[in-house]
């Protein structure tokens, strides 16, 4: 069967578009933004790329056409599909009929930490031998591929609040039907499909509806939202998680032995299990950890094989991924795209490398941020950083508001060249630069390794 997926390389349908060629299909794809790591992934995996939305992509037609979230009526490959006739089905609804099936299907949902908490069970239940299939939302650095069908019954998958496609307005995990499911937490995000947060609880409570008696939900001990979307009605046993002393009832707890989380005990049942030491930092990796290993106790993995495994852990691209260091200026990047994310992954950072300088260059790329729903809580989220630049190529008004309210060691710029000489101006050594953003950021990363290997090297 030829199958064409319209917007392939966005994470979630690259990723299934690995699936498809993997199942024996040929598999085609258009997208307008193909840039790395996922672009390379699918022309590794023998998957042919079409730059934009040109019909000719679908000549010959298809078999089905596969049609991501991210387009809609106006966009002229979906109106030639619809002009034409031709049999088309969103991502999540193909995943479930021709993947999913009557597997046991292992799921991370929430705001964020979804792609490393996934990761995270994935590489524990790979390295106690189940083979299991998978669908990350990114590029696991300890696997080759962000997806794959695997040979056994279960099935790890990063589940999406956001919307399955145009014609169907429930979100993505509403097709997967979890057995077991970790709620990491619930804040409001996509402003562009949901008004209230109201509106994402009750997103999140139709998911719950969906897992068995005999499944088994993982969540923080404390999370409002998540407390007034599991009090909506909720069928399953919940173990909860917590970090120091948040809470002594819960059934996982870390005793942190590092502030930065990057060591630390873990305890079930009011028992220690096994310490933890391991490469990754910050408390809200510890979270996805204890959430992880929960998870993976549910399928038969023992807490102390899981916490083995994880200590080899090699984390995803684009979380915090070490790109360069050079003279002692260090270089990451991250998949920030929330007020909470880039104030969680500072706070990590901080944590970590002390008084040594951090530089944030923060790209609000996201449909929440660029409707500036998040106001305040961005300039909030950059306060453990010693400088923050804001990436501006499309001169938004609300971002020159809020940095007229702004501090002076907050810049932006619309400017690539601008802004690649103001980040390298006056580093001290060592130095540590984030890079935040949910989209490619232009071609930023390169231009930025060339200047620091300039200035530096």
């Amino acid at each position: 069967m030829h199958i064409h997926i319209l917007g392939i390389c966005g994470t979630f349908m690259g990723s299934l578009a690995i699936l498809a060629r993997e199942l024996g299909h040929t598999v085609t794809g258009s997208d307008e933004n193909v840039y790395p790591p996922m672009s390379t992934q699918l022309e590794n995996a023998g998957i042919e790329l079409h730059e934009g939305y040109s019909r000719e992509a679908l000549k010959p037609a298809p078999d089905q056409v596969v049609i991501g979230n991210a387009l809609g009526r106006g966009n002229p490959a979906v109106e030639y599909v619809l002009n034409r006739n031709l049999p088309y089905v969103s991502g999540p609804e193909w995943l479930a009929r021709e993947v999913l099936g009557n597997r046991w299907v292992l799921a991370a949902a929430g705001t964020h930490g979804k792609t490393t908490t996934a990761s995270m069970m994935l590489w524990i239940l790979d390295q106690a031998g189940f083979d299991p299939g998978y669908l990350i939302g990114g590029v696991p650095n300890d696997f080759e591929h962000s997806a794959r069908l695997g040979s056994s019954d279960f099935f790890v998958i990063e589940a999406d609040e956001y919307d399955s496609a145009f014609f169907d307005k429930r979100s993505k995990f509403i097709h997967y039907r979890p057995r077991t499911l970790i709620l990491n937490n619930l804040e409001f995000d996509h402003a562009d499909i949901f008004d209230t947060i109201e509106d994402i609880e009750k997103q999140f409570h139709h998911l719950v509806r969906t897992v068995p008696a005999t499944g088994l939900i993982v969540r923080p001990a404390r999370d409002r939202h998540l407390d007034l979307a599991l009090a909506r009605g909720c069928w399953t046993p919940i173990q909860t998680t917590s970090v120091g002393g948040e809470s002594d009832l819960s059934a996982w707890r870390a005793e942190l032995m590092e502030s930065d989380g990057s060591d630390f005990m873990v305890i079930h049942n009011n028992q220690p299990v096994a310490r933890l030491r391991w490469k990754l930092t910050g408390h809200h990796n510890v979270r996805n950890a204890l959430a992880a290993i929960a998870a993976s106790k549910h399928v038969g993995v023992t807490p102390d094989h899981a916490i083995a495994a994880l200590k080899r852990f090699g984390g995803v691209k684009r979380r915090m991924e070490l790109l360069a260091d050079v003279g002692g200026i260090r270089l990451y990047d991250d998949f920030a795209h929330h007020p909470t994310a880039i104030a969680t992954t500072l706070d990590g950072l901080r944590e970590q490398v002390g008084n040594e300088t951090v530089i944030a260059v923060v790209e609000p790329r996201s449909n929440t941020m660029r409707q500036g729903f998040h106001g305040d809580r961005l300039l909030e989220s950059t306060q453990l950083a010693d400088r923050v630049l804001w990436v501006d190529y499309d001169t938004q008004e609300w971002l020159g508001n809020m940095l007229a309210r702004a501090g002076s060691n907050h810049s932006s710029h619309s400017v690539m060249e601008e802004l690649v000489m103001d980040v390298c101006r006056d580093l001290p050594r060592p130095s540590h630069i984030v890079l935040m953003s949910n989209g490619g950021m232009g071609g930023l990363r390169e231009q930025l390794v060339k200047q620091l290997e300039t200035c530096f090297g």
